[in-house]
């Protein structure tokens, strides 16, 4: 039996949220429905200015593997926090949904714990100030063989292809993953990131047995404006093929075959984090061995949990969910 049922590796990043109008982010500067990169002095600076913040840990695919913990699977998060306040919070956030924080505080760390900045309008829209901090700095050294090379899932995410040592330690951990019979895939995480790495990212989904993405995502990648022909060259290139598209049906694509997910209609609270759950969802149906359209309709359910609250993670029970919508 593996270890863990489920490994992200990612951002190790603390969410910071708070509830603001259009005046304050045009008094800010901020820059609404994106997500900027920032600099530390302009993060303490937004930080101070963020009435009734709440903060949790988060990152995308934490998030997804927090989803996942949630539903009942084994999991575990590689990710790199330094040994600051904001470190120590990360960590013990993650063991307290059980979640294991595979690596320990960097001690006399550069840079500070990675954090981002969400100010949420009434609309549900969120803009996302983000100071990368170490979590970047994430390489080899940082996935112990034993948990990426003895888990049954393993997710990793897009942002962390920026550095070069990042890319080596997606594609060992994903080789050690696949070669003990473990299932490597990964969440594409942005249009402007899947534009800084195209080629890149087009080697590594011909090693992996699934990758995750957005409309947007997916015709960067394969610079085309037609989903269709994007999405029939990725299942020709990788395994399974999951693309979801702002309220519109999901499509999924594995060889041949074609399934479309309707998805209800819901009046966003806050939209944080639909994508990482919709990746939770979907992939506890991956793990489970539910068939395409099971594990398409679970991806939603989550999604649409998620945006009808504030913050990134589950706050009902989706498994119950998912009972109740008949799929388990």
């Amino acid at each position: 039996m593996t270890k863990y049922q489920a490994v992200g590796i990612g951002n190790a990043v603390v969410d910071v949220i708070c509830q603001s109008d259009d005046a304050f982010l045009s008094r800010m500067g901020i820059e609404k429905g994106i997500m900027q990169l920032i600099e530390q002095d302009r993060g303490e600076f937004l930080y101070d200015a963020m009435e009734n913040r709440v903060q949790m840990p988060g990152g995308s695919v934490a998030n997804t593997i927090a989803g996942l913990g949630a539903l009942g699977l084994t999991t575990g998060f590689i990710g790199r926090v330094c040994d600051d306040e904001l470190g120590h919070y990360y960590a013990k956030g993650m063991s307290d949904v059980g979640t294991d924080f595979v690596n320990s505080p960097v001690e006399y760390g550069e840079l500070a714990t990675s954090r981002s900045m969400i100010f949420v309008s009434p609309d549900g829209e969120r803009s996302m100030n983000t100071y990368l901090g170490i979590s970047t700095e994430l390489s080899s050294a940082d996935v112990p063989e034993d948990v990426a090379g003895d888990c049954g899932l393993l997710v990793l995410e897009g942002y962390l292809f920026d550095k070069d040592k990042g890319k080596s330690a997606f594609l060992e951990a994903a080789r050690a993953c696949r070669a003990a019979g473990g299932k490597a895939g990964i969440s594409l995480s942005d249009p402007f990131c899947v534009d800084r790495h195209r080629d890149g990212f087009r080697k590594l989904v011909k090693e992996l047995d699934y990758v995750i993405g957005n409309e947007h995502e997916w015709q960067s990648l394969y610079q085309t404006e037609s989903l269709g022909a994007a999405l029939e060259q990725a299942a020709a290139e990788s395994g399974l093929i999951a693309c979801t598209r702002s309220g519109d049906d999901v499509v999924i694509v594995q060889g041949d075959e074609t399934v479309r997910v309707p998805v209800d209609e819901v009046t966003p609270v806050d939209t944080t984090g639909a994508g990482d759950q919709f990746a939770a969802g979907f992939l506890y149906g991956v793990a489970t061995g539910a068939s395409m359209e099971v594990s398409g309709r679970m991806g939603c359910i989550a999604a649409a949990e998620v945006i009808a609250h504030y913050g990134a993670r589950p706050e009902a029970d989706v498994k119950a969910m998912f009972k109740a919508a008949g799929l388990i």
